[in-house]
């Protein structure tokens, strides 16, 4: 009986002892033998894969709520040319690589890849440009100077403040007779464009003799500043066609604005962000000179455009297709 007793003891401890190796065997994340030898992967090995496939479905699922069709550039039958704007779509390998990390969906991992548009700006005829594409949520100072010197420093030393690059666009002849100044505003990073060379009613020559204006003028920038104008501003907003012809020939296209600070009138400051701030949109070209009014505004208008969540560029980022935060 004694004999009979002791072996259930060895047994009982056999399977206790076998039971320990196996528990520590799938702690271990496999199965073994009880010499210790690999069988296969234990059962949350085999389950791990299943939250990254979770992850990666959810990616899929939601990808078409986050994407953003493209805009075409068109020719608006108001604004006229009208750059586009890219869409987004999700990167769905690219997010979900990032989320394995984490082990769990989140929004702010998602990478988005651009979605270019079927039409470009470079596809249209020639056309005037009153505005950028009223998706993107950026506006451009342009300043034409034919005159104001002496507001110039002020208004160059406010924009570097605030980290902002306007496009200038300059008289041929004031060029010839400022060299210094023109020279001081291409070389602080601004876009220079082109403004004709005597500020005529282009509307009113002859095709040579706009043409003389514009070329005139596009050479005395290149010597003096070494930029070539990719931007013609008829002066007073004064054009034809054939001068949207001509300057395209020249490899210009023909800038207008949507917002007027009307600052030649020398208005109050105040009054000068007001009327901009009541017309300002996602998009605006904004025509401003250097006068008085203009740059005592400057630095509070910059600053109320930035509070509408509206970035600033030049014309050419704003022409851009490019979203906010994607690579120019």
């Amino acid at each position: 009986m004694q004999g009979i007793r002791m072996k259930f003891a060895v047994t009982v401890l056999l399977m206790l002892i076998t039971a320990g190796v196996m528990q520590n065997a799938y702690i271990n994340g496999y199965v073994m033998d009880l010499k210790g030898n690999d069988l296969q992967p234990s059962a949350p090995d085999l389950q791990a894969s299943a939250p990254i496939e979770k992850i990666c479905e959810e990616v899929r699922k939601r990808a078409i709520q986050y994407s953003i069709p493209a805009k075409d550039a068109e020719i608006h039958t108001i604004w006229k040319a009208t750059p586009g704007y890219n869409g987004r779509e999700v990167d769905i390998q690219a997010s979900c690589s990032r989320m394995k990390k984490i082990g769990m969906f989140k929004e702010e991992q998602l990478v988005f890849k651009a979605v270019k548009p079927g039409t470009h700006l470079s596809d249209l005829p020639p056309s005037p440009v009153y505005r950028g594409n009223p998706d993107k949520p950026m506006v451009s100072l342009l300043i034409n100077v034919a005159w104001g010197n002496e507001y110039l420093p002020g208004m160059l030393e406010t924009l570097e403040k605030n980290h902002v690059k306007a496009t200038f666009f300059f008289e041929g002849r004031w060029v010839k007779e400022n060299p210094k100044l023109a020279k001081m505003i291409a070389e602080a990073g601004h876009e220079i464009g082109n403004h004709s060379y005597t500020h005529p009613d282009m509307k009113t020559l002859s095709t040579e003799s706009a043409r003389v204006q514009m070329e005139q003028t596009n050479s005395v920038i290149k010597a003096v500043t070494g930029r070539t104008a990719a931007w013609f501003a008829p002066p007073s907003g004064s054009f034809s066609q054939n001068t949207v012809l001509i300057a395209s020939g020249l490899g210009m296209r023909t800038a207008l604005w949507s917002v007027d600070t009307i600052d030649w009138q020398n208005p109050a400051p105040e009054r000068l962000i007001q009327r901009v701030m009541t017309k300002v949109h996602p998009g605006a070209m904004i025509l401003m000179h250097p006068t008085k009014a203009s740059a005592e505004a400057l630095d509070q208008l910059i600053e109320q455009i930035k509070s509408q969540k509206l970035s600033l560029g030049t014309l050419t980022q704003l022409m851009d297709e490019s979203r906010i935060g994607e690579p120019q």
